[in-house]
């Protein structure tokens, strides 16, 4: 191998090198950060389904406040608190549009549960969301939530 092929080969190699240590470019992080917040909607729908009011206190930042309409807001404590009694049997979320900026991701969609209301009666109720996620010590947790319901339907 000649001299300039060493040398070629030498920088090539330190190129990549280099490269493999840098931050992944900011699309990339981006697109991971967008990943892990939908990831964590997931688990939290998946946690209000087995009504595991731990599961869900340890996606919530401490912080976190939940409005319900024009309802007054409701934080951490008395969600968590209330967990065990929700009713959902079933909870897909869709439409959503997720933005990211540095420490801070908006995740905006649809959630649509179906459940047993506690007097028997099956519903349907779709409402529209915006949650607030932010990182705290390399985790994403969800800081605010506002959920409005669009019309429910009974059978």
């Amino acid at each position: 191998m000649s001299v300039r092929s060493c040398a070629l080969a030498g920088a090539l190699l330190t190129a990549l090198a280099v490269q493999a240590d840098s931050p992944p470019a900011p699309d990339a992080r981006q697109a991971s950060a967008e990943a892990e917040v939908r990831a964590l909607e997931q688990k939290w729908v998946e946690a209000e389904l087995r009504r595991d009011a731990a599961a869900v206190a340890e996606l919530l930042d401490d912080q976190f406040l939940v409005v319900f309409g024009a309802g007054k807001p409701i934080d951490k404590a008395q969600f968590v608190k209330a967990v065990p009694s929700f009713t959902s049997t079933s909870q897909v979320l869709s439409d959503q549009i997720v933005r990211v900026a540095g420490d801070t991701a908006i995740i905006i969609g649809r959630d649509t549960a179906e459940g047993i209301h506690h007097d028997g009666s099956h519903y349907t109720e779709t409402a529209r969301y915006t949650c607030t996620y932010i990182k705290r010590q390399g985790h994403w947790r969800a800081l605010a939530e506002q959920m409005v319901n669009e019309e429910p339907s009974r059978r």
